[in-house]
C-alpha cells in the first residue's frame, strides 16, 4: 500500500532583498483556481522610501511602464534614472509563455495593483501570480542569476511507482533539454512546466532550470506534484489530479493539475 504524507510548503528568502513571504488564503489544500491572477507568493523589502519623494515618483513611473509594456510584450525590464543614485529603480515583469497578450496585460496590471497593497512605501517588492511575475528594487538585479529557493511545494507521496516516477523524471529531464524560456512537456498523465525570467541568457536559464528540477526530484521525492520556484526560474510537475492550464504551441489546451 502506498504511503501518504501531508502536503507541505516551504519558503525561504533568496532574492537580493529580504522577503516577508505570504501564503494566499485563497489557495486551499484541496483545489486551486486556474485563474492567471491567483496568488502564488509575494514579498517586500524592509527598506522604506519617503512619501512624495523622487524615488516614489520613479517607482510609480516604472510600474506604469511595466503595465503599458505588457499590452504588447510578454517580458520587459526597465531602469528609471534619478537625479541621484538613491533615486534609481529597476524592475521587470514576465508573463507565462502561453498567455495571449490581453491576458498578459491583465495579469501584470493585477500584479502591480496587488504590489501596491502588499508593499506600500517599500523600496522593493515582488509578486508571483499564476500567470505572471513582477519585481522592482532600488538595487539592480537585472541580468543577475538567482538560483536560491523562493518557494517549494510538494504534494503527498504516492509511493514509489516505477512507471510513474520514470515518466516524471523523463518529463522533467525533457524540460531541461528543450530550448526557449518557456517549456512544457508530458507523458501520459504526467505533465511538466518550466520557465525562466527573460533577462537570463540561454546558459543561465539552463543552469537555473537544472537546479530547480534537481531540487524537485530530491526534495519532493515520490510526491504526486511539486513546485520549485527559484529566484529567476521555476519548474512544476504533476502526476495527475488538479489544475493549472496552459496552451502548448500546437494551440490545443492542456491541463496540468496542482493542489494548493
Amino acid at each position: 500500500m502506498a504511503a501518504t504524507t501531508r502536503s507541505n510548503t516551504t519558503t525561504t528568502s533568496s532574492l537580493i532583498f529580504l522577503f516577508t513571504f505570504l501564503v494566499s488564503l485563497s489557495l486551499s489544500s484541496s483545489s486551486s483556481s486556474s485563474s492567471t491572477d491567483s496568488f502564488v507568493f509575494g514579498g517586500c523589502s524592509q527598506q522604506k522610501y519617503t512619501p512624495d519623494s523622487a524615488y516614489e515618483s520613479n517607482v510609480n513611473a516604472l510600474l506604469t511602464s511595466l503595465v503599458n509594456s505588457a499590452t504588447y510584450s510578454s517580458y520587459n525590464n526597465y531602469t528609471i534614472m534619478g537625479s541621484s543614485p538613491q533615486d534609481v529603480v529597476y524592475g521587470l515583469y514576465q508573463c507565462r509563455g502561453d498567455l495571449a497578450m490581453p491576458d498578459c496585460a491583465t495579469c501584470v496590471a493585477q500584479a502591480v495593483t496587488q504590489l501596491g497593497s502588499l508593499c506600500p512605501e517599500n523600496c522593493g517588492g515582488a509578486l508571483q501570480l499564476q500567470g505572471c511575475y513582477v519585481k522592482y528594487d532600488n538595487t539592480t538585479f537585472l541580468g543577475v542569476e538567482d538560483k536560491g529557493v523562493v518557494l517549494k511545494k510538494c504534494g503527498p507521496s504516492v509511493g514509489y511507482d516505477v512507471e510513474v516516477m520514470g515518466r516524471r523524471d523523463a518529463v522533467l529531464s525533457g524540460l531541461v533539454g528543450t530550448g526557449g524560456i518557456y517549456r512544457v512537456g508530458g507523458s501520459g498523465e504526467v505533465q511538466g512546466l518550466a520557465q525562466c525570467v527573460g533577462d537570463l541568457s540561454f546558459g543561465e536559464c539552463q543552469d537555473c532550470l537544472s537546479q530547480a528540477i534537481g531540487r524537485l526530484k530530491s526534495d519532493c521525492g515520490t510526491a504526486d506534484y511539486g513546485d520549485m520556484f527559484l529566484g529567476k526560474c521555476y519548474a512544476r510537475y504533476s502526476t495527475g489530479g488538479a489544475h493549472i492550464s496552459y496552451k502548448p504551441h500546437n494551440g490545443k489546451s492542456l491541463s496540468i493539475h496542482f493542489r494548493f
